[in-house]
């Protein structure tokens, strides 16, 4: 990718391809000659039943997901999913969460409203995923959040869960960005907007064997045996994001690294562009990244300066540079660089020169 724009490290809503947002641009007034934007087209008419049953075709052939998986185009983003996840599957009943950071903790806290919930292992400030899971055997379902946005952990494989108890992993900030074993999966959910598309998509992937137990205070348009009857279009989905998550996926399937095509190549250029960052991090006395190398996310990467007082320098330093939104989450400080798919390894190289350049100066 060449291109004059900054390098976005935004955690999302987050950098899209360049190619993807020139097609935007391009498709606005008139998609396809049908006279109409996307965004003024109906959501049941032909045009954008097209679009949609491309974009979901193309989602299961990247992620290989299987024929009783259901895949639900939805609206209230990975927040929203913490509650309609136990509205859908908890029964009332029992749910266990593994807490490994920000995002979990919100998944457990509203699940509670809902079910009742067993913290079945804590992360807390250690920075390394808990081996020993207190797990029940008569859980709904266990939460994982596989990858935290925040806190920069990241499951590198799926446990296998016991005695049948559906597995739901909140894959939010990773979708797309590696396969999935769908055998070790009940549910899947992932709002678009931190590695697929613009926000107001949510994108749900269920075994269909876990349709049909919905609370009775579940609305309607949350029911997933609701809107996979419906084929995502029981309300007015979100069309735009859906279409530009298309094309997203359509990308995807085209990219190319290291003599490899599609899915594969995105994660090999993802672990390269996560080793660069992290060695770099490592090899410095100025930075330090907190989480275990174990568990180290690939897709956001959480970093400190032991001086704080050069915080500011450093932000300011950087979008000189052309290095956007690096400032950390409030709730934890420091800085963050998401490094997602759509980030070009280009960009993570010249990060790391950043790095390497302020060092000198400030180290």
């Amino acid at each position: 990718m060449t291109s004059s724009r900054p390098f976005n490290f935004a955690p999302g809503p987050a950098t899209l391809p360049e190619p993807v947002l020139r097609q935007v641009a391009e498709e606005m007034l008139d998609w396809h000659g049908s006279g109409m934007s996307v965004m003024e087209m109906s959501h049941r008419g032909k045009e954008f039943v097209s679009i949609a049953e491309r974009a979901e075709a193309d989602l299961r052939e990247l992620l290989a997901v299987p024929a009783n998986f259901r895949i639900l185009f939805m609206q209230g983003g990975g927040l929203g999913e913490n509650a309609i996840v136990p509205m859908n599957l908890s029964r009332g009943g029992k749910v266990d969460v593994v807490i490994t950071g920000s995002w979990s903790r919100k998944s457990a806290a509203e699940a509670r409203r809902y079910a009742d919930v067993q913290i079945a292992a804590d992360i807390g400030k250690t920075g390394v995923i808990p081996r020993d899971w207190q797990l029940r055997d008569d859980a709904a379902y266990l939460h994982l959040c596989t990858n935290e946005t925040i806190d920069g952990v990241e499951f590198h494989d799926l446990p296998q869960s016991a005695n049948g108890v559906p597995l739901v992993i909140d894959i939010s900030s990773h979708m797309l960005s590696r396969p999935i074993d769908w055998s070790r999966v009940g549910l899947a959910f992932g709002g678009a907007q931190k590695n697929v598309g613009p926000a107001g998509l949510t994108m749900v992937f269920v075994r269909e064997d876990l349709l049909g137990r919905a609370l009775d205070i579940c609305p309607s348009a949350f029911n997933y045996e609701t809107v996979a009857a419906h084929q995502s279009m029981f309300n007015t989905p979100p069309t735009f994001a859906i279409y530009v998550a298309g094309l997203v996926f359509q990308w995807v399937k085209g990219f190319e690294y290291a003599g490899l095509r599609g899915l594969a190549a995105i994660e090999r250029q993802n672990i390269d562009k996560a080793r660069l960052l992290y060695e770099a991090l490592d090899a410095s006395s100025l930075y330090e990244n907190r989480v275990d190398p174990s568990c180290r996310s690939r897709m956001n990467v959480p970093f400190f300066l032991k001086n704080e007082a050069l915080n500011e320098v450093f932000l300011a330093d950087a979008k000189a540079a052309g290095l956007l939104q690096l400032k950390g989450h409030k709730s934890v400080g420091g800085m963050r660089a998401s490094i997602y798919n759509a980030m070009p390894l280009a960009g993570v190289q010249a990060l790391v020169s950043f790095l390497k350049t302020f060092e000198a100066r400030h180290g």
